[in-house]
């Protein structure tokens, strides 16, 4: 495969299933430079389902910030550590208020170098796009104790219990920063519609008065709609079918450390087997700013479903 060109990958699959796609790109640069494939192509192998691993694009620490690469960072009982960039707001870190700064600065740092990178690679975005949380894991993942739908080394798509995104896509980026020469080990499964087909046209939602209700006790932050419920009942199922997860196809694939992966979290079926020291950022987007807001779970779950899902 040439190194400064882009590579399609087809992923191997069982039983001849087609699992997810995988886009090299050449882009060494947090301003999207380095690139060799127009901006309509990225998008289109990103709504489809694909994922774009950037070989060449490092996040650096600088010498001071490399102090931070250590789980002694973290807050007793947290597994990350988060910032919200909108707020200007840091959480999850133990020490003084020198090393509190040192973190706020690198963490700030890859939430605006990330948002660059996504307006550069994918312009149609622009002026759509809202930040999420930053997030930087130093803890390793594999053996990690927790509930089954709490554990991320079982295949699922993202959705979040207590924030609903009421159709919004979960765009995120991903940086193995480990200095240790270790990779992250991914699953990734099965296309989203086959997942739907799978689960998501097989549950009654919660009803509206229960979801409300659950929006006034502030369990969820804003109201959960039945595409919110859907996707959080997928996301459950997945993880809490052991046939599922030992038989499904899926694909084993290794970041590099200095390796940065984008990928919509919310339609690609994915597991973190193992890896320590991740950086990672999320954005929301509606799924009507898509190049194609048919291949949205939205769109795709409105269709299998028969009926609209934001009420």
């Amino acid at each position: 495969m040439p190194a400064l060109s882009r590579s399609r990958e087809r992923c191997a699959s069982t039983q001849g299933r087609r699992v997810t796609m995988l886009y090299t790109h050449a882009i060494n640069r947090w301003d999207g430079s380095g690139a060799t494939v127009d901006a309509a192509t990225r998008t289109a192998q990103l709504e489809g389902g694909g994922l774009l691993r950037l070989p060449q694009l490092p996040f650096a620490f600088n010498d001071a910030e490399r102090a931070l690469l250590t789980p002694a960072v973290l807050e007793p009982g947290k597994k990350n550590i988060s910032y919200d960039l909108a707020r200007d707001r840091l959480a999850g870190v133990a020490g003084d208020a020198a090393l509190q700064s040192l973190m706020h600065g690198m963490i700030r740092r890859y939430a605006q170098q990330s948002g660059a990178l996504v307006e550069a690679m994918f312009p149609h975005y622009r002026g759509q796009l809202r930040d999420g949380r930053t997030s930087f894991r130093p803890a390793e993942i594999e053996g990690r104790v927790t509930s089954p739908k709490k554990d991320d080394t079982r295949l699922h798509i993202d959705a979040f219990p207590a924030t609903p995104v009421q159709g919004q896509r979960l765009l995120r980026v991903f940086t193995n920063v480990n200095p240790n020469g270790r990779p992250r080990h991914w699953r990734t499964g099965e296309p989203f519609e086959t997942v739907a087909k799978r689960y998501g046209r097989q549950f009654d939602p919660a009803p509206a008065l229960q979801r409300k209700l659950m929006q006034m006790l502030k369990i969820t932050k804003s109201y959960r709609t039945v595409y919110d419920d859907l996707m959080l009942r997928t996301h459950d199922a997945m993880k809490l079918d052991p046939v599922y997860q030992k038989s499904v196809a899926a694909e084993h694939i290794h970041f590099a450390p200095g390796e940065t992966w984008i990928v919509f979290t919310d339609s690609v079926s994915h597991a973190a087997h193992s890896g320590q020291f991740l950086m990672e950022q999320t954005f929301y987007l509606p799924a009507d700013a898509m190049l194609d807001p048919a291949q949205s779970p939205l769109r795709i779950l409105e269709r299998l479903r028969g009926q609209p899902l934001l009420n």
